[in-house]
């Protein structure tokens, strides 16, 4: 066995897979810094939230999951299609408001949509996205396809009443449904603490008998492993779990937010944590790959992210005709008559 072999086998996951991690999180990562400097500059108009120290959130989920999986979540949603292989080029354009834009330029950044990898899209609405992932898991059950649907919110939304009435109607008929709370500590400007007597928000999951647990998703390994166990319950037709993947945001609520309702120190010790360096760190300790091959990698997304602005300040801007189009599905009923 040479000394290589006997490292991948000590390692719980594969070379390949903290290669993803890592690369994926990191381009999370310049991303989100970037569109943050855009914003600032008025580059990007309107809403934007960005993802900076949830990565682990959604690189660790994708990794659990298989092609064909549908993925849902709220308006914090540059990340999510990054990491399930959206187009870096079309979501910038999306930001900038572009044709060449995910949905066209009409959604800007709340409304990322991707069918291609799965992802149905990120929702203005608090809390409206989660009786959707329900639908769209009992969309996956009906057609017997096998595939599951993770189903992403904040720890705001779980004050909605549509939240649990998607719990009590995914449990009763046991969709393919994952729910996630990715808990970052405030809804807005708000500490949970203050908005709710259940602290624990996972246990929220077991008032309807829905397996659920708190996952620390700061380590991008404890989130892996928690999606990989919900999905094989979801698989085997037992129903949905809930996870409460306990995060936290560096940056504001949204770029409008100085974020003065927490301390530094508190934003510091959450730094401490940090997925990506923890997955940098276990990288370089196991010779999964040199600190120059990680620089390399480094450059690489920063050279993406460079395109991307370009691509985006390039693109042009829809037609005004466009206002009037994807506005209704057009179907025709032969039973209707004129």
């Amino acid at each position: 066995m040479t000394e290589e072999s006997a490292v991948a086998s000590d390692l719980e996951f594969s070379k390949e897979t903290y290669m993803y991690w890592f690369r994926s999180m990191m381009l999370m990562r310049r991303f989100e810094e970037k569109a943050g400097q855009l914003y600032g500059q008025q580059k990007i108009r309107g809403f934007c939230h960005l993802y900076i120290g949830q990565e682990a959130c959604a690189s660790g989920a994708v990794s659990a999951l298989q092609k064909g999986d549908k993925w849902i979540t709220a308006y914090r949603d540059h990340g999510h299609p990054l990491a399930l292989g959206t187009s870096s080029r079309a979501i910038m354009a999306e930001l900038y408001g572009k044709a060449t834009g995910t949905t066209k330029g009409k959604g800007g950044s709340m409304h990322i949509f991707d069918k291609s990898v799965g992802f149905i899209g990120g929702h203005g609405i608090v809390g409206a996205q989660v009786p959707m992932g329900a639908g769209i898991a009992f969309a996956e059950k009906y057609n017997k396809t096998g595939n599951l649907c993770m189903c992403y919110m904040g720890d705001g939304a779980v004050r909605q009443g549509a939240f649990h009435e998607a719990l009590n109607m995914a449990m009763t008929w046991k969709l393919p449904v994952i729910f996630v709370i990715e808990n970052n500590g405030y809804a807005m400007g708000t500490s949970v603490k203050r908005t709710s007597n259940v602290v624990e928000l996972y246990q929220l999951g077991e008032s309807y008998d829905i397996p659920s647990e708190p996952v620390d998703a700061m380590n991008v390994e404890a989130v892996h492993r928690a999606v990989a166990k919900a999905a094989e319950r979801a698989r085997r037709g037992d129903g949905p779990s809930l996870l409460e993947f306990r995060t936290y945001r560096y940056r504001g609520h949204s770029m409008s937010d100085p974020a003065k309702y927490r301390t530094k120190e508190e934003v510091e010790e959450y730094k401490r944590q940090d997925p990506i360096e923890q997955v940098r760190e276990t990288i370089l300790a196991q010779g999964i790959a040199t600190e120059m091959e990680l620089e390399k990698i480094e450059e690489e997304i920063k050279a993406e992210v460079a395109d991307a602005v370009d691509f985006a300040e390039n693109s042009p801007l829809p037609d005004p005709s466009e206002a009037f189009t994807d506005v209704y599905q057009q179907q025709d009923y032969p039973f209707i008559m004129e």
